[in-house]
């Protein structure tokens, strides 16, 4: 696996933004501690792969900041023989994944865009929990999406995935609540 400092050179060399390397870095930081509290619940969890995935997860903003900065992402990734592991949560930390339908709407290639393992889901759930530097609640999320018209489908992707890896903050006492 690379190192931290590696993958914000890569980040540097494909041409990111300093905003969007900044984002990053917050997005493995929490990705970082939320696999740690995963690891003290018992789970199975490489620290290592979520923070390089996280740090990697928007290396596609570097040539569009459309939906398929995770594909671009992805291949840009490769080039730089980063592993298939990282490029899986490079292309799948999109909202809570991309559904077959959703896919095939944006025009993206037949392939699985919902994030599977542990790891990949620490990514796409760090990644909701961040904006530009800032962290922010689920809540918070949930406004943001309504604002930008997402449908409820997609709104409650995020919960479960909030829920999944992190239960002891978003437990189903403390899940908000659907209209």
């Amino acid at each position: 696996m690379i190192s931290r400092g590696e993958a914000i050179q890569i980040l540097r060399e494909e041409g990111c933004d300093e905003k969007v390397i900044q984002h990053c870095m917050t997005v493995a930081d929490v990705a970082v501690e939320i696999a740690k509290k995963n690891i003290e619940a018992g789970k199975d969890v490489d620290v290592d792969l979520v923070e390089i995935g996280a740090l990697l997860h928007d290396l596609g903003r570097a040539e569009t900041h459309g939906m398929n900065h995770g594909l671009v992402g992805a291949k840009l990734a490769k080039k730089h023989n980063i592993p298939k592991q990282v490029l899986e949560i490079i292309k799948k930390h999109i909202g809570a994944g991309i559904t077959p339908e959703e896919a095939k709407y944006f025009g993206f290639p037949d392939d699985d865009y919902i994030p599977r393992t542990l790891e990949e889901k620490i990514v796409a759930h760090a990644d909701n929990m961040v904006k530009g530097t800032k962290i922010i609640t689920l809540e918070k999320r949930e406004k943001i999406l309504d604002e930008n018209g997402a449908d409820d489908e997609l709104k409650e992707r995020i919960q479960n995935l909030a829920y999944e890896v992190e239960p002891d903050k978003y437990g189903p006492e403390k899940k908000t609540k659907k209209a």
